[in-house]
This record gives structure tokens, C-alpha cells and sequence, in this order.
């Protein structure tokens, strides 16, 4: 297992800890290149600005990308740190000139994390340096990784209150020994997943308009359908809603079939049944990320076909 300490903005720190959020944005205004530090179900820590020379909390590493600061407050609200999105983007004008607003935000998308109080805060590591401006990886084989590693799994495993976790469940034994662990996806995180999993194309013909595509669930998740890559489709926004009302569906070959109904019940449609039969452009190259026949056939089921 790896970890990564990061350096924190303090007001975000207390945001969110006030809030005890289950899900994090720890977003980079200047972030230019991707975060490779870590892979997906290690620690990312978070470090806060001098003078308080602690870390004070982290979360389980999901992954980065970037993402428009719109796309970005739609996602994550509250969980970027700010109480609404003028407070966002000001924050963003902190480290950037208003033209370069265009540039996509640098987002490391973390979920379970945990803000510990200040009894609980650890110092900086031994080998910590005053000049690190962005942070700093640390590897369990190493000593000052496998000591720092310790004092996390030794806060963690005593907690048995699930007020900033996932889905309201204890998780002390997950986080009790140093082992990588596949994090658990909410909302905001399918979302990016999806979309980075699409390499932000419409499923179905393949363009790029990312501010008119929605990561849409084939099974809602309000009818247990998990925030899961083979349960999501990226899909325009008028047809994500024609999906989830079942005018629309894909078969298991992953071919589009659309109902006579639109025609019928709105007197229209004929650009939508144009897509009839068509095969969507997009099928993900991992069989493991495809959409799942359980997910398609329970969607079909609701097809107004």
C-alpha cells in the first residue's frame, strides 16, 4: 500500500469536517499534469498549511482527472470544499487569473475520508520538508511509510461510528491493517467514472459534448442498481431522460431500440427513431466495464416497447 500526503487548504479541511462528508474533491487550481502517486484504494492524507505542521484526516484514492469547474460543482457541491459555487469559484480565482477559468480543474477524487479532531492529528513525518509545496508519497516498505502507516490504521481501527463513511457502515476492520482496498463509489464519483470510462464520448454516436452528457445509471440506483461502471451509460441529456422513463433501451448485443410511443404519446420523435437498431459507437475495450446483462435485462423489463 501506498500513501500520499497532501498539502491542505485549511479552509477546505474545515469544511468538510464540519459537514463530515462521505465523499471528497480535493481539487488542484494549477494542476497541469495527472496524479500518479497512487492507485486506486490507497490513502491519500491530508496535511495542513503551516503553522499546523499535522495531518488531520484523509480518504481512500479513487482516482484523478479534470474536469470543466461547472462540470466539476454539478459532481461533487458541497463535497468541493465551498458552500455554494460562487464561493467555489472564487476560491478558484485565489490561484488563477478569471481568463484561464476555461482550463479544466486538476480533481482527486477520494471517498470514505474521515477528519480526525485535533487530539487525534499525527506530525508531519520525520522526513517531512518545509519546502514541499504539493505533497509527498510514501511506501509501507519504507520505514517512515510503515511508521506513518501505523499511526493511520491505528486511529482508523478504533472507529466504529459510520458518520463519515459510505452508505452508514463501520468500517475500523477495512482500514485496520495496511492493505489496499476497492474504494466505493457515490454519486459524484459514477459520474466521473462513467465519463472517463466513455473517454467522455456519447455512447451511442460518439461525440464529445461534454455539458450535454449525462452518466445516466441503467438501473436506478432508488431500485438497488449500484454506482457502478457495467451499471452506467453516458448518454445526452434528453436521451438519458427518455432511458429512465423507458421510451428507450439497449439490447444485449448493445443495440438501441426506441418505442413507438414517443411518436404516439408527443406526435414526434422521428430524430430519435432514427437511432433504431443503431449499435452504440462506444463499447468499452474491458469486458468487466461493459454494461452488464443483468443491469440491460432488468431495464428492458421497464421498456415501453
Amino acid at each position: 500500500m501506498k500513501l500520499f500526503v497532501g498539502v491542505t487548504n485549511n479552509d477546505w479541511f474545515r469544511f468538510l469536517a464540519e459537514k463530515t462528508r462521505k465523499r471528497s474533491n480535493f481539487w488542484r487550481p494549477r494542476s497541469r499534469n495527472d496524479f500518479k502517486a497512487l492507485e486506486s484504494g490507497d490513502i491519500f492524507l491530508f496535511k495542513l498549511h503551516s503553522p499546523l505542521d499535522f495531518i488531520a484526516g484523509g480518504g481512500v484514492f479513487l482516482r484523478h482527472t479534470f474536469l470543466p469547474l461547472p462540470l466539476a460543482w454539478q459532481a461533487f457541491g458541497l463535497n468541493n470544499g465551498a458552500p455554494d459555487y460562487e464561493s467555489f469559484e472564487r476560491s478558484i480565482f485565489e490561484h488563477r487569473e478569471p481568463s484561464e477559468l476555461g482550463r479544466q480543474l486538476g480533481c482527486t477524487i477520494l471517498v470514505e475520508p474521515f477528519f480526525w479532531p485535533r487530539e487525534l492529528w499525527i506530525p508531519v513525518p520525520t522526513d517531512w520538508s518545509k519546502n514541499v509545496v504539493t505533497g509527498k508519497g510514501y511506501s509501507i516498505d519504507t520505514s517512515v511509510g510503515e511508521a506513518l502507516s501505523e499511526e493511520v490504521s491505528n486511529r482508523l481501527s478504533g472507529r466504529t461510528s459510520a458518520e463519515s463513511f459510505e452508505a452508514g457502515e463501520g468500517t475500523g476492520d477495512r482500514f485496520g491493517a495496511p492493505i489496499t482496498i476497492r474504494p466505493r463509489l457515490g454519486q459524484g464519483a459514477f459520474r466521473v467514472e462513467v465519463i472517463d470510462a466513455y473517454s467522455r464520448r456519447y455512447a451511442i454516436t460518439g461525440e464529445k459534448t461534454l455539458p450535454a452528457l449525462e452518466a445516466g445509471h441503467i438501473r436506478p440506483y432508488t431500485k438497488e442498481g449500484p454506482h457502478e461502471i457495467r451499471n452506467g451509460l453516458l448518454l445526452r441529456s434528453d436521451l438519458h431522460n427518455l432511458f429512465d422513463q423507458g421510451y428507450l433501451t439497449v439490447t444485449l448485443d448493445y443495440r438501441v431500440e426506441v418505442t413507438r410511443r414517443i411518436r404516439e404519446e408527443f406526435e414526434n420523435g422521428r430524430h430519435y427513431h432514427e437511432l433504431q437498431g443503431q449499435r452504440l459507437t462506444v463499447v468499452l475495450r474491458k469486458e468487466s466495464d461493459r454494461p452488464a446483462p443483468e443491469f440491460i435485462e432488468w431495464h428492458n423489463g421497464i421498456f415501453k416497447g
